[in-house]
């Protein structure tokens, strides 16, 4: 290499190395300050696509665990109402059974009724008053659009809406988007990070509780519409009779509707669980992805600070080398 002042070839390059290795320490500072590998797309595109579409994904699926707890709160919810609406038919049995003997006059009946009547209101008031966060969960409103939910042959709940098949052939019951884009004939719970029906959700359905719904049906000689107070009662002594199979029936009816919310809370939990793990697991895949290397990135930290500090004290040296020519010159 030529001996010249014009330009300095020797500061150029050690300038230039100075500039790669400062700017690779650099980078290693800020790897090393936010914990992650990929910091902009410029540290690795297709990596950077990867993680953020994990990370919306997990976030969804956190959400989603989250709104699968607020649905075990409803059903727990209808859950302890249906717990009260028990205690009144037991009590309307005990004293259907009491009317029923012959041994207490029609007027002495009628005083028995009173509390009859008085414990049937009783139901009507809690499945009316029944709500979570706004929503009513007992007066059919939460499975029916309209009135066309209905008791069936063996006393379960069904609607109109019809069912749902997977693809396995088992049945659950689904909904239907109504005006506004509400859905109806049932609650949705959404727990899934897409809107895929087997997949990221289903529908709950609870029964009407009311005593018009629970004793519908049960007195082949009252019209189907009549009111609940002229279908069952123990004002007689064989309307009493009658009212022991009809409060049976109310019983299996409330008993059906409180073991679909038990099978749902079980669901609901297992759906919690394997989110929980889904989540877990995609977050170790996108902590793979993108977080730094702690112990490999401060080696590369070291390493390129060590260069750095050559480059600097042999940038001096190269800047002081053309000061050789001067003396040729003096």
């Amino acid at each position: 290499m030529s001996l010249v002042i014009n330009n300095n070839l020797m500061a150029t390059n050690t300038a230039r190395n100075l500039t790669e290795s400062y700017s690779r320490l650099g980078t290693s500072v800020q790897r090393l300050s936010t914990g992650l590998r990929i910091n902009s797309a410029a540290d690795d595109a297709a990596g950077l696509a990867i993680r953020e579409q994990m990370r919306s994904e997990v976030t969804a699926l956190k959400q989603g665990t989250r709104n699968a707890q607020d649905g075990i709160s409803m059903i727990q919810t209808a859950e302890g109402a249906l717990g009260v609406i028990d205690e009144k038919l037991i009590r309307m049995k005990e004293l259907a059974e009491q009317a029923a003997t012959g041994t207490y006059t029609n007027e002495q009946r009628m005083i028995i009724h009173s509390e009859f009547a008085a414990m049937a209101a009783e139901i009507d008031r809690i499945a009316n008053a029944t709500d979570f966060n706004g929503i009513k969960l007992l007066n059919g409103n939460v499975s029916v659009a309209g009135n066309s939910g209905s008791w069936t042959a063996g006393n379960t709940w069904t609607a109109s809406e019809g069912m749902y098949t997977n693809s396995s052939g088992w049945q659950e019951v689904t909904g239907v988007e109504g005006s506004g884009g509400n859905i109806t004939g049932g609650v949705k719970i959404h727990f899934g990070s897409g809107n895929n029906r087997a997949e990221d959700y289903y529908f709950m359905r609870i029964g009407d509780m009311r005593t018009s719904s629970l004793f519908s049906g049960t007195n082949s000689a009252v019209a189907s519409d009549a009111n609940a107070s002229d279908t069952v009662a123990v004002s007689t002594q064989a309307s009493a009779q009658r009212a022991l199979e009809q409060i049976n029936t109310a019983i299996v009816r409330k008993d059906n509707i409180r073991a679909h919310l038990g099978a749902t809370q079980n669901r609901l939990e297992n759906t919690i669980t394997n989110i929980s793990i889904q989540a877990e697991n995609l977050q170790a895949s996108e902590s793979r992805i993108s977080d730094v290397d702690v112990a490999s990135e401060m080696t590369e930290f070291t390493r390129n600070q060590i260069l750095t500090q050559a480059a600097v004290g042999m940038l001096a040296q190269a800047n002081s080398l053309p000061q050789m020519a001067m003396r040729l010159i003096g």
